[in-house]
């Protein structure tokens, strides 16, 4: 999400992302009373503290979120294909711009057909608005955190050529088509001519060269320059500059440097459910806190919110089904919760550069960190039932064709919370509490009771984290994790930072040995959770630098071969690339007189995985 609302292909947000608690696809709760006067305009809270900044659908891991994407990118801009409907995480390809590809030449050859869609200015959705997105990626693909080396789009890419409305990639390998669909084509959003410039009214040949040719990427080069600086200035996001290339249901009028927007429906937008008649604004309003969202819940000034699971007074009757709402709230509101398509964790530092790396590689030590994470204590008492606990980097309910383990609970725990096993991990190998009650390192060796390579005499088990912050619920979790984590001899340094800050500051891997944010990691837009992404050396949202050759080589075979998710899975659950952390199920709040379009026959609210905000269902 890509990630927190933060997640890289996520944000992958994840946040989450990354991937986001407000982001459900909804249908309209038969029988529901009003409990306000219907207005012209559907006013959507923001997460705390993770305003909008960047709109360029073409970012770096930094703006690699779940609010610049499924909270603001997606309503404006759309990607060729269109994934998540009511409880599904699949393609639905009535809403994509694209048809759906075909596979030939024993799937090497992929062959797009474009709908001809329009954007705002006019312009056709066609070729050269794919060839637009893909000769950037082949430029620079490291200025997108989709970029994975070696792996999929752009480098196993032999040709690539549009015309008319058909895009045909030829790969140099076989590769897994679902894998490419769900992970790669997934990525690319048309991007209109309008943005083919490199100052303003001086346009360039980046949409129109071919594809790898020095001059194209000659002229790539400058117009992303351009484009990535131009991106981040929030108060210009509603210039026509940008508003012209929306081909999306909703065009951006106004927004401030807090972050409050308003959308208005967009009149050229080709897809097939278009703002609702009546509905002329969509606003989303920024909150710095947790608390200052609920105050306007409270107050009856928002239609789509969320609350803190900590301020619930009854618990979820299980994970993904809400149970009884905030009673402040109860008569104005209706309470939402399921599954996201993502999984939480805390980022481990193993950075060469980092001074704890030879402490932190060690597995036991690990080991010990996640024995000590009592995920069903945290459910219950600071989750309130609204949480999933996480064991693997699948999302919670992997359906089984996907993850190829027997059911969708996934991968059997290893590490269930014990702090008495997790101890005498650590003193089985060679360390001993000091007189600050701290673990120190007093047998150095390779030993199998020793403290491992590269571990000092005299090193202890003092730790920097830091946590997204504005929310009570992060905090309740990671401070009763650090209370246990002190209970066995590990000492720790908190901190609590902006989540836009945090990501950068984690993806930079020297101020902290451990960070995380809510809903860290979304499958979004990279829908298929591989983890080439996460934990391959040169995956694009390895903020962490994991290696691990058995990983890699697991992780390539569910993406140039066909093998099933299961193997990967395990060794991640078994090797702790991160420390998995319970992943908040939605708590979100729709105002009693909103109403949503029926979607195949289906009515009551609907979770859609993938966590988007779709207001063109909505209506009063």
């Amino acid at each position: 999400m890509r990630t927190s609302n933060a997640v890289p292909r996520l944000v992958r947000l994840i946040v989450s992302a990354g991937f986001v608690a407000l982001g459900l696809f909804t249908i309209s709760p038969a029988g529901a009373t009003v409990a306000s006067t219907p207005t012209n305009t559907i006013t959507f809270a923001e997460q705390p503290g993770a305003a909008p900044n960047y709109i360029f659908p073409y970012m770096a891991c930094q703006y690699f979120s779940g609010q610049n994407l499924i909270d603001f990118q997606y309503l404006t801009y759309r990607p060729a294909y269109w994934f998540g409907t009511p409880g599904s995480s699949a393609v639905d390809y009535s809403l994509s711009s694209a048809k759906p590809p075909l596979f030939s030449n024993g799937n090497k050859t992929v062959t797009i057909d474009m709908k001809g869609w329009k954007f705002a200015d006019g312009q056709t959705v066609n070729a050269q608005s794919v060839m637009f997105f893909l000769n950037l990626y082949k430029t620079d693909p490291s200025a997108y955190c989709g970029y994975n080396p070696g792996y999929g789009i752009p480098d196993q890419v032999a040709s690539a050529k549009g015309s008319g409305n058909t895009v045909t990639i030829t790969f140099t390998t076989s590769v897994n088509p679902n894998w490419i669909l769900y992970n790669y084509l997934s990525e690319i959003t048309p991007l209109p001519s309008a943005w083919d410039v490199t100052a303003p009214a001086k346009p360039s040949a980046c949409a129109t060269g071919a594809y790898g040719a020095k001059s194209t990427e000659a002229a790539c080069k400058k117009v992303q320059t351009y484009l990535d600086d131009q991106a981040t200035k929030v108060t210009s996001f509603n210039s026509k500059f940008w508003t012209d290339g929306a081909d999306g249901p909703w065009k951006l009028s106004q927004i401030d440097d807090l972050g409050d927007a308003t959308f208005v429906p967009n009149a050229t937008y080709s897809g097939p459910v278009k703002a609702q008649p009546g509905i002329k604004y969509v606003k989303e309003a920024a909150f710095s806190s947790a608390t200052a969202e609920q105050v306007a819940l409270e107050a009856g000034t928002i239609d789509v919110g969320y609350v803190d699971p900590t301020i619930l007074t009854a618990s979820a009757p299980k994970p993904g089904v809400a149970g009884a709402n905030w009673p402040q709230i109860a008569s104005k509101y209706n309470l939402v919760s399921g599954p996201g398509w993502g999984f939480d964790y805390a980022v481990v530092n193993f950075n060469k550069k980092n001074p704890k790396s030879s402490v932190i590689s060690q597995l036991y030590v690990r080991q010990a960190l996640q024995k000590a994470i009592d995920q069903s204590a945290i459910i219950k008492k600071v989750d309130k039932g609204y949480a999933f606990p996480i064991d693997s980097p699948l999302p919670p309910e992997t359906p089984t064709s996907i993850s190829g383990l027997s059911t969708t609970a996934g991968v059997p725990n290893p590490y269930s919370y014990n702090l008495k096993a997790a101890k005498k991990l650590l003193t089985g190998h060679g360390w001993t509490l000091n007189a600050n009650h701290v673990m120190a390192c007093t047998s150095p060796g390779t030993g199998a009771t020793d403290c491992g390579a590269g571990v000092a005499k005299g090193a202890t088990l003092n730790f920097t984290i830091a946590w997204s912050s504005g929310s009570s619920s992060t905090n309740d979790t990671f401070n009763a994790e650090v209370s246990d984590w002190k209970s066995i001899g590990f000492s720790f340094t908190t901190s609590e930072v902006n989540v836009n800050t945090l990501i950068a500051e984690c993806e930079a891997g020297l101020k902290f040995e451990f960070c995380s944010w809510p809903d860290t990691w979304g499958y979004d837009p990279d829908y298929y959770p591989s983890g080439e992404t996460l934990f391959t050396p040169t995956g694009g949202f390895n903020v962490g630098a994991y290696n691990n050759a058995t990983m890699t080589a697991d992780i390539k075979a569910t993406t140039f071969g066909t093998a099933t998710l299961a193997r990967y899975a395990t060794l991640a659950a078994q090797q702790l690339p991160v420390l998995y952390e319970p992943l908040p199920a939605t708590t979100n709040e729709y105002a009693k007189s909103l109403k949503s379009l029926k979607v195949r026959g289906v009515s009551g609210f609907v979770q859609n995985p993938m966590a988007d905000f779709m207001p063109e269902y909505f209506h009063y």
